[in-house]
C-alpha cells in the first residue's frame, strides 16, 4: 500500500520484552520496520498470493526475538498454512468491506472520537503536512486507516531523512496516532465471531504493539 507519500516531490512512502531502540541500520531497527509493513499489507488488504505464500513458508520464529512475540506470530503463520487464500480474502471482505457500514472500522477517528472524520483526522493531517507527508491520490482511505498510520511508521523509521526519520519523532507520532486506538479496535476483531485469519493478525498487533509501547517509553527515562 502507499497511504502517504512525501509532498512536493520528495520519495514516496511505501508497507514484553521490549525491542532496543537503536541506531537507523541496527537488525532491530529493520525488524520494526518490516513488521510495520507487514501490517500496513495486511491491513490494506487481502493478502496477495507472494506474501500469502512467505507467510505459508515462514519459521514460527518472529521477526524479533522473544518469546512474547513468537507465541502470536506462530499463530499468523498456522492460520496461513491452515486457510486458503481465498478464505482469507473472503474474510477480510467479510470484516471490513461491508455494504455501507462494514462491520470493523479500520480508521483511528472511529476509536478515538466515536465517528469516522472528526478532530483526529484533522490533527493527524496537521501532523503529515508538518512531516512533508501527504495521501496519494489514487488512496481513498483517509489517513487515519490503520494501513496507513503502519506505512508511516515504517518510512519514519527506515526512512532516508534523518529530519524526520528520529526516535523523538516516532515516539511522538506513535503517542498521538496509534497508541490511544489500537489496542481497541484489536479487542474488537478478537471478539468477532468471522475473524480467524485477522483474529490472529489482531494478537500479534496487540503484543506488537506493547512491545513498541515499552520502547518507546525508554526514551523518556
Amino acid at each position: 500500500p502507499h497511504p502517504a507519500r512525501r509532498s512536493e516531490g520528495h520519495r514516496p512512502v511505501s508497507s514484553t520484552q521490549p525491542v532496543h531502540l537503536g541506531a537507523p541500520d541496527d537488525r532491530d531497527e529493520l525488524a520494526r520496520a518490516e513488521i510495520y509493513g507487514l501490517l500496513a499489507n495486511l491491513f490494506y488488504a487481502p493478502p496477495a498470493a507472494e506474501l500469502y505464500a512467505q507467510l505459508q513458508v515462514a519459521v514460527t520464529e518472529a521477526p524479533v526475538a522473544g518469546a512474547f512475540l513468537e507465541r502470536s506470530w506462530s499463530e499468523i503463520v498456522a492460520a496461513s498454512r491452515r486457510l486458503t487464500l481465498e478464505d482469507i480474502a473472503d474474510e477480510y471482505a467479510a470484516l471490513f468491506l461491508g455494504i455501507g457500514r462494514p462491520e470493523i472500522f479500520l480508521y483511528g477517528s472511529y476509536y478515538l472520537a466515536g465517528t469516522l472524520n472528526e478532530k483526529p483526522l484533522v490533527t493527524l493531517r496537521n501532523d503529515l503536512r508538518a512531516l512533508g507527508l501527504e495521501r496519494p491520490e489514487t488512496v481513498n482511505e483517509t489517513e487515519d486507516h490503520i494501513a496507513g498510520l503502519c506505512e508511516v511508521m515504517r518510512y519514519l523509521i527506515a526512512g532516508a531523512d534523518v529530519g524526520t526519520g528520529n526516535l523523538a519523532t516516532q515516539q511522538l507520532f506513535y503517542n498521538a496516532h496509534l497508541r490511544g486506538w489500537i489496542d481497541g479496535l484489536c479487542d474488537v476483531l478478537e471478539a468477532h465471531p468471522r475473524a480467524d485469519f485477522y483474529r490472529r493478525v489482531a494478537g500479534f498487533t496487540r503484543d506488537f504493539a506493547a512491545v513498541e509501547a515499552q520502547g518507546l517509553d525508554l526514551l523518556d527515562a
